[in-house]
């Protein structure tokens, strides 16, 4: 049996409660109320389908009842028809600005009365059905948009793998930058630090990209890449060679992948990563700002985590020599506003790499030196 849908009828001469209750009541449940203040103590205890409301009334007016029920969100979407004995162009004009839905005139004609609220309750109700409608398509646009991250995520971290895998010398290295880039992008944006980048940021696709930053060591060869030993300046210029190559493999991802916004992101944190602030830094020299923020985040996190951890051609720094080595390359290697904003998080990379290295004891990740 379907549910009788509730109507409130709100108006201060008792014939026409009497008359609209005898008109209604054989389709729905119907409350006569004598005036607006019953009304509201009707709504505390029960909601109504719709509100047949009364303009004139004394105390507070239709109007100014429907002013309140509108600012109110518990009952902003009950739908209004009034009731008036005097219809007027200005009159429903002021209602249906108000939010009314519709109009009748005293006394009741039945039929119409009746009609008026059959056809505003079935346009509320296919408004119902339409907003669910919207809710379960947003739902479904939210999974289908998670599915596809979580595919972009699982070929990115492949690939991330694919480079460490090669590189028999910076395990876990992606792992730890990520880590570093998270909490030093939390404190810049507490700190309000860079916020008009940052704030736009989504930070899942931040990690996310970060990960191709070393992609293009899979263009330099395994003898270069593993060598156990200080490179030679010829096989350094080869070395550097891995930042535009990995600009080049993201580019061609790019030209075959839709909806992989990250790219962008992943193609600035590889090109850019070994740029230094004083315009030193490589693949193109630039300095201070126009080295994107990717980079310059980037380049503390990077060069943090080769120091702390055992290199072909260093030992691992400690973490108080690693945070001291970042601190004097404010200015020169690193942007200023971020070594500040480093200092406060020396801690926390000490206990990132600590971590990383428990994490990782047992599948030979190089050697990292923490204490202090």
């Amino acid at each position: 049996m379907q549910k009788r849908q509730k109507i409130m009828l709100v108006d201060d001469n008792k014939a026409n409660l009497a008359m609209g209750k005898n008109i209604l009541s054989e389709y729905y449940d119907v409350y006569p109320l004598p005036s607006v203040d019953k009304l509201f103590e009707f709504l505390q205890r029960v909601t109504p389908d719709l509100i047949l409301l009364d303009i004139e009334m004394p105390g507070m007016n239709g109007y100014e009842a429907l002013t309140i029920l509108k600012a109110d969100r518990q009952y902003a979407d009950i739908p209004v028809i009034f009731v008036t004995a005097k219809a007027s162009e200005s009159n429903e004009y002021e209602g249906l600005a108000l939010g009314a839905i519709d109009y009748v005139t005293k006394p009741f004609a039945p039929a119409l009365l009746l009609k008026r609220i059959e056809n505003q309750l079935l346009i509320q109700k296919q408004k119902v059905s339409l907003q669910d409608f919207n809710d379960n398509l947003l739902q479904m646009v939210k999974e289908k948009t998670r599915q596809i991250f979580d595919l972009h995520s699982a070929i990115v971290s492949n690939m991330a793998d694919l480079v460490e895998f090669r590189d028999n010398f910076t395990g876990w290295h992606i792992h730890r930058t990520q880590e570093y880039l998270k909490v030093l992008v939390e404190q810049l944006i507490k700190d309000g630090i860079y916020a008009d980048d940052l704030l736009v940021w989504d930070l899942n696709v931040i990690m996310l990209s970060s990960q191709l930053h070393d992609v293009g060591k899979i263009a330099i060869s395994d003898t270069i890449l593993n060598k156990p030993g200080k490179l030679t300046p010829e096989e350094f210029e080869i070395m550097k060679t891995h930042a535009q190559k990995g600009v080049e493999a993201i580019e061609k991802m790019e030209r075959s992948a839709r909806f992989a916004d990250f790219l962008e992101h992943a193609k600035l944190f590889a090109g850019t990563h070994h740029e230094k602030w004083d315009g030193s830094g490589y693949p193109r020299g630039l300095q201070g700002l126009d080295i994107p923020i990717e980079g310059r985040i980037m380049a503390i996190a990077d060069v943090y985590d080769a120091l702390i951890t055992v290199r072909p051609y260093k030992k691992a720094f400690t973490a108080d020599e690693s945070a001291r080595i970042i601190r004097e390359g404010a200015g020169t290697h690193f942007d200023p506003a971020l070594t500040e904003t480093f200092k406060k998080l020396e801690g926390d990379f000490a206990e990132i790499a600590l971590h990383a290295a428990q994490l990782s004891e047992t599948e030979g990740a190089p050697g990292i030196c923490p204490s202090h």
